[in-house]
């Protein structure tokens, strides 16, 4: 059995909290609809975000104002 990546594990804890599991388990990735691949991914970036920001300390910039 190979070891998953922090982010395929990210995957299925976020399949796991909104109730997906049991269908990613039957069907696998590609079974899943497009919105439910895309409400996990749309999470699971989220997360990795977070953590990122929470490891370095910092905010993201201010986006630049082009108006004078």
């Amino acid at each position: 059995m190979r070891t998953l990546s922090e982010e395929e594990r990210c995957k299925y804890e976020v399949a796991r909290e909104i109730g997906l599991l049991p269908k990613l388990e039957q069907v696998g990735w590609a079974g899943l609809s497009t919105a439910e691949s895309g409400r996990i991914g749309g999470l699971v970036g989220a997360r990795l975000r977070q953590r990122r920001k929470e490891e370095t300390g910092c905010t993201p910039p201010l986006p630049t104002s082009t108006m004078p």
